[in-house]
């Protein structure tokens, strides 16, 4: 495989990537880059997370030393799971059998726990010196990653650590490829300017599509005040929760928001384009051929020019996308609900 086709495998279902002229000569120059995705541990991964989870197993084809960090102090400054520790470490050890249980291979994958960084002192220098680096004003604005809208004189001052924190992560693992979803943007916009600023290798930027919530009804936004929630553990009815059953999925998508030939903030049309497509590579539409039989979708060109012209019902593609999803998860479900102390973690 050459650089150019390894490059591709990692952009590929991808909304951006900083740069890709950037991530080319990565290649170029390394065998096998450091590419790292974090998590705050806080409950039950949903549908939404197949997403990364696809991606990650990209980054691994495409020859990335690939870490997952686990970022345990950041779900505490943000008060996940009710600050405790414990519960979740225990949402980190569910998170990481079930990226095994969908494909991430285990033996290839380096997971890390942000306290094994934030018991250094180096860690720390490394914070200080991305905040001196940083004017207050940029750092709330990387703060809307956080999903807050709380005033000002409501949050507590911890939470103005977590952009620092954030960036000076990339540069203590050490990480060359970024990656996250788009809510993640400002974060990595904050480490590149950073990286600039001292002069230290500047990270590669890659970020994936957001799954909306199931309610739908807007656009998939991150930087938009008026964004559409994103596919979230903590909106139980908004969301597909991993490990479902096949009448639990079906359930959930007969019941999301599916508006006939709208594309931005369609949960349905979304999940079939950002999950299914990447997943499978096809998607089946299986129709009474009075209502124009069975139809296959293998790109999403395709796919969006049917439901823009009304050619493809709402419901049609309800049933595949549950059908699609059905044959991702289910498989890995039985997994996950062995994973002990699970059903201690939400949802």
């Amino acid at each position: 495989m050459d650089t150019a086709e390894r490059a591709a495998i990692v952009m590929r279902f991808t909304a951006e990537t900083l740069t890709p002229e950037e991530l080319g000569r990565l290649f170029e120059n390394e065998d096998h880059p450091k590419a790292y995705i974090g998590f705050e541990p806080s409950g039950r991964l949903t549908a939404g997370h197949l997403v990364c989870i696809r991606k990650m197993r990209d980054l691994l084809e495409a020859g990335c030393e690939l870490t997952v960090f686990l970022a345990d102090w950041h779900a505490w400054i943000n008060d996940k799971l009710g600050g405790s520790l414990d519960r979740i470490a225990l949402a980190g050890r569910y998170m990481q059998s079930a990226f095994g249980a969908f494909g991430v291979e285990p033996a290839k994958t380096t997971y890390r726990w942000a306290h094994e960084l934030t018991g250094r002192s180096d860690y720390w220098a490394r914070v200080v010196r991305v905040a001196k680096a940083t004017s207050l004003a940029r750092t709330k604005r990387a703060m809307t990653v956080l999903g807050r809208s709380e005033e000002e004189s409501q949050l507590d001052t911890a939470k103005l650590f977590y952009p620092a924190m954030q960036a000076a992560d990339i540069f203590e693992l050490p990480a060359e490829i970024a990656y996250a979803g788009l809510d993640q943007r400002r974060a990595h916009a904050l480490a590149r300017e950073v990286a600039h600023h001292y002069g230290w290798a500047v990270p590669v930027a890659l970020h994936t599509p957001l799954i909306p919530a199931l309610s739908g009804g807007g656009r998939m936004d991150a930087s938009s005040a008026g964004a559409a929630p994103k596919m979230s553990k903590s909106d139980p009815t908004g969301a597909i929760p991993l490990p479902s059953s096949e009448s639990q999925i079906a359930e959930r998508i007969r019941g999301a928001f599916c508006e006939a030939k709208q594309v931005e903030g369609n949960p349905v049309v979304e999940l079939a384009r950002h999950v299914l497509l990447p997943w499978s590579g096809q998607i089946a539409v299986e129709r009474d051929p009075r209502h124009g039989g069975p139809v296959e979708f293998v790109d999403e060109a395709s796919l969006l020019a049917a439901w823009r012209s009304g050619s493809l019902h709402p419901m049609d593609l309800k049933n595949a996308v549950a059908r699609g999803l059905a044959a991702i998860i289910v498989p890995a479900s039985e997994a996950l609900r062995a994973v002990p102390g699970a059903d201690g973690i939400g949802l």
